[in-house]
């Protein structure tokens, strides 16, 4: 199955200007799929899955061809993405820990429904503040069931927290927030300046290795991405603050990385972020405009530092409108655009109905690791650098565009084949010794012919590294 649509959509919404493509040729054949089965969903999230890999595998190709003057044909199995999209790390003997704190969840208002987001405990301290109970779920949810959704919804974010209450895609596409996403391009683009190519120990096996990744993104979407550019040979080296902690996350999403620690409250330790990104070749970051800002890293001092920098950033609410600094997650995402709203009516149930995986999280991460590889594609050939902007709300926006325009309801995919479950033959061989116990991945989702995808580093746990980049190994 092809699943044409989706395919094409992201295949053509990451076409570059004419004017910055090295030549007006059409874009490569969307690569060939494989596999069978389908994730069960309101929503064609398994074709979503196989054209957001897909894309980036695309991607990858195209910077093989530019380097090595060969492009390689690209395929990808339908059902190991699916598996990708939810998660790729099998521990053998330990247990990835469920850290889910007991307030994040959907609740009942006293008119609709809204998900408070508080695995933080900044945010958990915000929406208890604006609720005034203690971190209990029962009281939780009884104080909640007072208040009006929206009214809700905006206490807790002006305390500094994350909570979204549960809108229909027609509520959704009136919203002011919703016709700013809807108006965004898929991806803001903009244009830097000159400055030295790097990746000079690539070869045609290994085509990112030299590549500097500086990687200051949480959670899922940018550790995808820089996830996946580590599996063709990049330098990724991962940046937290010391109280970060995502337990449940870091084997999923850090292998192929080292990690480490700055403070950014300290001077010295900022400093040492701009002495990293000054040799670094991509930047990929989730921080609010703002907050770079603030720190002397906004977008041009960024481009200053470091001349020629693929500086790849993300966002929840998208670029423009009233909530383009709003904080936000996937979970909170689908519940804004009417996403749960429609699960809720496909299956007939009586609560909040969101995609079977964190499937916006997962679709940007590729998504921004294809614009990465796009970026030092066009870099080989103008040594200019470039800026793009993603967001959830946008890639979310992708998603549902698959639905009936007069009912603002998803197409039937219930008819597409049932994905049978996992077995040991969907693993990879080899065994994984991550820090905290051996473990197996699933195999690659996608292939790039004569590129393998494989990592240099198993999963490692936050702040193990030095904050310095490595020397190079010849």
């Amino acid at each position: 199955m092809n699943d044409p649509f989706t395919i094409s959509a992201l295949f053509h919404a990451m076409r570059p200007p004419t004017r910055l493509r090295a030549d007006h040729s059409a874009l490569p054949q969307p690569p060939r799929v494989q596999g069978a089965g389908s994730l069960t969903s309101a929503f064609p999230v398994t074709a979503f899955a196989t054209a957001s890999i897909g894309r980036a595998a695309l991607a990858l190709a195209g910077y093989v061809g530019a380097r090595f003057g060969h492009q390689p044909m690209v395929s990808v199995d339908r059902r190991l993405a699916s598996f990708w999209f939810g998660t790729s790390l099998r521990a053998e003997g330990w247990q990835v820990p469920d850290v889910r704190d007991p307030v994040t969840g959907d609740y009942r208002t006293r008119d609709g429904w809204i998900r408070l987001h508080t695995n933080a405990p900044h945010h958990q301290a915000a929406a208890l503040s604006a609720l005034n109970v203690g971190a209990d779920h029962e009281k939780v949810a009884q104080a909640i069931a007072d208040w009006q959704a929206n009214d809700l919804e905006e206490a807790i974010i002006q305390a500094g927290g994350c909570a979204a209450m549960m809108r229909s895609p027609q509520e959704w596409a009136q919203h002011p927030q919703g016709k700013s996403v809807k108006a965004e391009p898929l991806f803001h683009f903009e244009e830097g300046p000159p400055g030295s190519v790097g990746g000079n120990l690539a070869t045609a096996e290994r085509p990112l290795a030299g590549i500097k990744v500086l990687d200051m993104t949480r959670v899922w979407a940018g550790p995808v991405s820089t996830r996946f550019l580590a599996g063709y040979g990049a330098q990724v080296l991962r940046i937290d603050p010391p109280f970060w902690t995502e337990p449940g996350m870091v084997p999923e999403v850090t292998l192929g990385k080292r990690c480490a620690m700055l403070d950014f409250r300290e001077a010295q330790q900022l400093e040492q972020a701009r002495v990293l990104l000054a040799q670094a070749d991509v930047f990929v970051h989730g921080y609010r405009s703002d907050v770079l800002d603030r720190l002397g890293l906004g977008a041009q001092a960024r481009q200053t530092i470091r001349p020629g920098l693929i500086d790849v950033c993300l966002d929840a609410y998208g670029w423009t409108g009233p909530w383009n600094r709003r904080r936000g997650f996937d979970s909170l995402v689908q519940m804004s655009n009417g996403i749960a709203w429609a699960g809720m009516q496909h299956f007939g149930a009586d609560k909040p109905t969101p995609l079977p995986v964190q499937a916006l999280d997962q679709a940007s991460g590729y998504l921004m690791a294809a614009a990465a590889l796009q970026g030092l594609t066009q870099r080989l050939h103008s040594a200019t650098g470039s800026i793009y902007r993603l967001s959830l709300a946008r890639t979310g926006e992708l998603l549902v565009s698959q639905s009936h325009e007069e009912t603002g309801t998803p197409d039937d995919h219930g008819s597409q084949e049932k994905l049978e479950p996992e077995t040991p033959a969907d693993y990879a061989p080899e065994t994984e010794h991550t820090d905290w116990g051996p473990a197996k991945r699933l195999k690659p989702p996608c292939k790039v012919e004569g590129v393998p995808m494989k990592w240099d580093y198993p999963a490692s746990a936050l702040r193990s590294s030095l904050a310095q980049w490595e020397t190079p190994r010849h």
